[in-house]
Order: structure tokens, then sequence, then C-alpha cells
């Protein structure tokens, strides 16, 4: 039997919605206030939350992104009396299932919730039987980005995984091929960040035998090879400029021609494509072809970062100290919960795969000793915890704008290009510092491809 919730402080709508409800065998709880009904969402499992928007002490996104984010996050349905269209607009971006004006249709309503039940109950068996290998944990974040997951495999469309460095993006791609109708064919992964633009159409297409000068023989390219699976290009937004032109034909065609060839190939392949940077914006600023980001718009799947789903952070510290004694052949290791507080209270600009790595320095470092504790972890993480944790006594201090005269102030863009650089300096420095000049070491930490971090060096001014 459905359960739901209904936020509103209008007693008369209430009692009209609540009873109709219940004459069609619905569990009805009622609230007249936001921090109520919040109450009331973590104490108790609800299919929908019906909110309505006439709480003055609270804002109705505030608390459509709370429900939102709650466990077993229920879907939320707006009802509006203000007719506010931005409102509505925002609250369908934030996550509401649908926006009503009131006095809302009873039947409609009705209808509502029958299929949000069987959205849940569909959403459930595929949870559980979706393949997510090595995908770690159970957040509302998690399971959202899975839902996707869920609906790409399930589908033929282009895919674009976005998310930070570090947070997992191949993985994702992976399992939309795993639980595809492809899965038992090639998964084929183009590092575009790596591709030498001289040699990216003959890598791409492949190459007959006397194409260039080294082309000793025929070479089959990576589009054949994912011929009948899916093609992932990894970091999209660093494909050659020449390349996107070619492969945007490649795309809507599924034909190219092999560098030196007479006859075009074809190769029916799935499209995922992932990458850490803003393509709109890029494309708004002519650093990628505006038609081929529409093109890998299809179905997005959004990857939050670490810092935002730290909820699952315990879930995947068992799983990689577990995994990494195993291959160390340790027993394996506990950790003290001060050592579970700092990794819960670090922000991991490196995401899931900065976690990863320090959990593995820490095992190693912590060797036969039963349990893990802070002295374990990699010095940066300790060394900021503790700077965090002395903290600065505001009061005694100035603000800054205080202290500087105003002829002396920058342009806001001046100044958040200096505080980047002066950033980006220091991090450079301490990574090439705790990895001993180890390139391979420091692309793995920072989630920068090694052409990447070659470049912010000699931007920077940093030498190995």
């Amino acid at each position: 039997m459905a359960r739901v919730l209904i936020i509103d402080k209008d007693k008369s709508c209430v009692e009209r919605l609540a009873s109709s409800f219940r004459k069609n065998g619905i569990e009805v709880d009622c609230a007249s206030d936001r921090t109520k009904g919040l109450r009331m969402a973590q104490l108790h499992s609800y299919s929908a939350v019906f909110l309505a928007d006439n709480h003055p002490d609270g804002d109705v996104l505030a608390t459509l992104s709370q429900l939102r984010h709650s466990e077993d996050a229920p879907e939320v349905v707006v009802l509006a009396e203000s007719g506010d269209h931005d409102l509505a607009q925002e609250a369908i971006r934030a996550g509401a299932w649908n926006v009503f004006a009131k006095p809302p249709s009873l039947e409609r309503l009705l209808v509502v919730i029958s299929r949000i039940e069987g959205f849940r109950s569909s959403r459930r068996s595929i949870a559980v039987a979706l393949k997510r290998k090595e995908i770690i944990g159970n957040g509302p974040a998690l399971l959202a980005a899975l839902d996707q997951v869920a609906q790409a495999a399930g589908s033929e469309a282009n895919v674009l995984v976005t998310g930070e460095t570090g947070t997992g993006k191949e993985l994702f791609a992976r399992a939309v091929h795993e639980n595809s109708r492809r899965c038992d064919k090639a998964f084929i992964v183009v590092d575009c960040a790596a591709l030498p633009a001289s040699l990216a159409e003959s890598v791409l297409f492949g190459h007959e035998r006397g194409a260039f000068t080294s082309a000793d023989s025929r070479a089959v390219g990576l589009v054949k090879q994912a011929h009948g699976g899916t093609l992932f290009l990894d970091e999209v937004g660093e494909l050659p400029p020449a390349v996107q032109r070619v492969f945007l034909r490649v795309l809507e065609t599924r034909r190219f021609r092999p560098v030196g060839a007479t006859q075009e190939e074809s190769s029916d392949f799935r499209l995922v494509a992932a990458t850490n940077r803003d393509l709109g914006k890029m494309a708004q600023n002519d650093g990628f072809r505006s038609d081929l980001h529409f093109r890998l718009l299809g179905i997005g799947i959004e990857l939050p970062p670490l810092r935002e789903i730290t909820e699952d952070i315990n879930q995947l510290a068992c799983y990689q100290i577990s995994r990494v004694c195993k291959r160390l052949s340790l027993p394996r290791k506990g950790f003290s919960p001060d050592f579970l507080d700092t990794l819960m209270n670090y922000d991991w600009p490196g995401n899931i795969r900065e976690l990863f790595h320090a959990l593995e320095r820490a095992v190693s470092m912590a060797g036969s000793e039963p349990l893990l504790y802070p002295r374990h972890l990699p010095m940066h993480i300790r060394v900021q915890m503790v700077s965090a944790g002395m903290g600065t006594p505001q009061a005694k201090r100035k603000p800054q704008a205080e202290t500087v005269p105003p002829e002396k102030l920058t342009p806001l863009r001046d100044a958040r290009a200096k505080a980047l650089s002066d950033f980006e300096r220091g991090y450079l420095r301490t990574l090439l510092l705790h990895t001993d000049g180890d390139i391979r070491d420091a692309c793995r930490i920072s989630g920068l491809s090694r052409a990447r971090l070659y470049a912010l060096m000699k931007e920077r001014g940093i030498n190995r």
C-alpha cells in the first residue's frame, strides 16, 4: 500500500486530499509546516510527498532538495498556488516529479501516485539486477546515478557521463555497456587526452599498408574494433579539433574511411563519452564543436563528487582496505573512529581515486598493525585536517576588504585568475614533492593526464 506525506498549511486543501487518498486505500500523513514535514520524512518511508509552496518558514526549493537527498528519497510533487513559472521550472530541475497548480485535480493526483508506485517498484527490481561491479555505495545521489545507468542500458542513444576527475566515469560507462544488449561484445576505450593529433585518425579509423612512412602493415582502428559493442570516448573534451569534425560524420552515418583507403567501412557501435569539462561553455568559446556536443547529448549521467556523498565513504573505505589487504596478502585491517572522521571531513579534491590511493598508502604504511589510524594517511591530508581543526579566530581579524584601499582593488576576473594561479602553483609543488617527481604517480593522484600535467607545470613555472 502506498504511503504519502502532505506538507501544506492550507487545512482545507489537506483535508480534501487526505480524505480522497484514504478512500482509495492510500496511507496519508500530514504536516502543516516544513520543519515537521522534514522530520516525518526522516522517520518514515514515503512513496510521494505533496509539497505546497505556501510555507513562509522555508524556501520550497530547499525543502525539495532535502527531501530528494534523504535516505530512500520519495518522489516530490509540488502544489503551486503562487503561479510562479520560474519556481515551477526550478522545481523540475531540482528533481520534482511534477508541479500542479492549486487546487489540483484529485483524479490526476491518484494517477500520479499509481505511476510513482510503479516507477519505484521497477527501480527497486532494476537496482537489484543491475550489474555494478566496483561501483560501491547506496546513498541517494549514487542510486540516482544508477537509475540513469539503467535508463541508458535499455537504450541505444548516445550517453554522456559527466563528473569531476576521479568520480568513476569509466566504471559507469562500463556499467552501461555490461547492462546493455551489447554486453557480450567489445568495450573499446579511447583516451582522447592521449591521442596525438597527427596520428588520431589512424588510431581511430585504422590505416592501409603504406599509408604513411611507418605503416608497414594494415591496422584496424578502434572504431572498427568496437563493431557490435561500445566505443567509450574518455575525456572527450580533449579530442583534437580536426578529429571532432571527422568524428561528427562518423556518429551520423557510422561510416568512416581508414587512412590511405579508397573504400569506406562501417561499424555498428554504441557511443558512450565522458568528460570532466563543461562542453557547453567550451562550445560557446569555440573550444568544442557545438554540433558534436549536441550529438553527444543523448542520455546524461551526472556523477556526484565524493564530498557530496560522504555517506558512502565508510563502505568505500571497507571495500578498498579489504581489496588492498588481499592483494598484499595481509590480514584484513580495521580502522579507528578518528581515522574514519578524517576520511569523512577531508574534501577529497581527487574524489574516489584520491581516496583509494590514500587508503592503499595507509595499508602499506600500517604494515602488520591491525588498525589504521590518521597517522597512516598521506601527509598532505593530515596537514590539511590539522589546519582546518586549528581554525582562525575571526573576531580578532578585520575583513581584508577594510584594509585595502578601493583604488588598489583589481577586477574580480583578474583576482580570480591570480588566486587560481597561486593555488595551482602550490598544489603542483606539493604534488611533485609528495611523489618525489614521479610523473606517473603524480598523474594517478591528481587525475590529470600526462600531457595536461606537463602543460600546467609549464604554465606555472614548476620544474620537476
